[in-house]
C-alpha cells in the first residue's frame, strides 16, 4: 500500500497557510477522487482507497505539525506500510513559491515536522515532495511567515504548483519508477 501523507496544523485558522500547503495537495487528491478522510486513528485522519487500482493511504496528521510523526508513524505500524511506500509532500522556505523539488530521502532541512517524521520512522530514507513556499523578505519572522495565509496573488502562483504536485502523487501511485517521476515534476511549475 502507498502512504501519501500531506504535511499540515490541523484546524480553521491554518487552512490556507503556507506551513498547510501538504494539507492543500491531500484535499486536491481527495476532490479528484471523491473521497473523503473518513477515518481517524493515532491522532490522524486518513483514509484508504483504490487509486488507479493501488491500494492508497491519504493521511492529514490531526496534531500540530511539529508532532507529525505521532500521528504517521503508528499509522504505518498498523497498517504494515514499508518506508519505501511512503511520500511526504511539505512546504519548504529554501525553494521559490512555485519550485518543486522531489527526494528519495534527505534530511529534515530544519522543517520541524520532518523532524518528527524522521524521529518517529528512525530514518530520513522516505521520499519526499518539497514546495517552495519563499522566505519572508519584510523582516517578518518565519513563524509568522508560515502561518499566515497566501495572498490572492500568491494563490494564483500556488494553485498550478498544487494540481503539478498531486499529479507527480497520481504518477507515484501509478507505480513509475520514482526517479521518472523526479525527472518529470522537478522545477518551476509555470
Amino acid at each position: 500500500m502507498k502512504c501519501i501523507v500531506g504535511l499540515g496544523n490541523i484546524g480553521k485558522k491554518y487552512e490556507l497557510t503556507r506551513h498547510n500547503i501538504g494539507f492543500e495537495v491531500i484535499d486536491a487528491l481527495l476532490s479528484r477522487h471523491q473521497l473523503k478522510l473518513d477515518k481517524q486513528k493515532y491522532r490522524g485522519a486518513y483514509t484508504v482507497e483504490r487509486i488507479h487500482g493501488e491500494k492508497v493511504m491519504l493521511i492529514e496528521p490531526m496534531t500540530l505539525m511539529n508532532l507529525s510523526g505521532e500521528a504517521v508513524g503508528p499509522l504505518m505500524a498498523y497498517y504494515n506500510i514499508k518506508v519505501e511506500d511512503l511520500l511526504v509532500l511539505y512546504d519548504d522556505l529554501d525553494l521559490a513559491q512555485g519550485q518543486v523539488r522531489l527526494r528519495q530521502k534527505g534530511s529534515a532541512g530544519g522543517h520541524n515536522g520532518m523532524k518528527s517524521l524522521i524521529k518517529a520512522l528512525g530514518t530520513t530514507d522516505f521520499k519526499r515532495i518539497r514546495i517552495g513556499i519563499d522566505r519572508p523578505t519584510n523582516g517578518m519572522s518565519v513563524p509568522d511567515y508560515v502561518l499566515q495565509r497566501f495572498s490572492k496573488a500568491e494563490m494564483e502562483v500556488m494553485r498550478p504548483v498544487i494540481t503539478h504536485v498531486a499529479d507527480a502523487v497520481e504518477a507515484f501511485i501509478n507505480q513509475e519508477k520514482f526517479e521518472n517521476v523526479m525527472n518529470q515534476y522537478n522545477g518551476e511549475v509555470k
